[in-house]
């Protein structure tokens, strides 16, 4: 069997990072909130962001396996930026407009009693907040430079 996957620094780097950081959600919840959700583990949203992490760890491994100055640093950096403007941005005021819609859904339910309408909640944690993206980013960095050291071994 070929180990080529398994020495490709920045796609071990991206993985690690989505992993660990979709792995910390519930725990960090805990710190924020005083609740653990197990269900964190598998949703979108919260902190830290595991897009961010994941991109940034490619971006970073990729810096350091192939420079800055190639073609693929500049195609992951591109998509770094589009991954984190759109958690930052468009997920985030979906988020916000789920949360409208499921008040207004509770409003028409309350009105209609008699079981005319019937409400479905929306998920309302699709996106992240600046903090949110942040902690991505640094443990991206941080995940993306040691995986990368340790697999290229410099």
């Amino acid at each position: 069997m070929n180990n080529a996957l398994l020495e490709n620094a920045p796609f071990i780097s991206a993985a690690l990072a989505f992993f660990i950081a979709q792995f910390l959600k519930p725990f960090i919840n805990v710190l924020f909130e005083r609740k653990f959700v197990w269900s964190m583990l598998f949703s979108t949203g919260g902190m830290p962001s595991s897009h961010a992490a994941g991109v940034i760890a490619l971006t970073t491994s990729i810096a350091f396996t192939e420079g800055i100055g190639t073609v693929d640093f500049a195609i992951a950096a591109t998509f770094a930026a589009i991954v984190i403007h759109d958690a930052m941005g468009i997920r985030r005021a979906a988020g916000k407009q789920a949360e409208v819609i499921n008040e207004w859904s509770r409003l028409l339910s309350e009105i209609h009693r008699e079981g005319q309408f019937t409400p479905e909640n929306l998920k309302t944690m699709l996106g992240h907040s600046f903090s949110q993206v942040l902690g991505g980013i640094l443990l991206g960095l941080i995940i993306g430079l040691s995986a990368t050291y340790q697999i290229i071994g410099h």
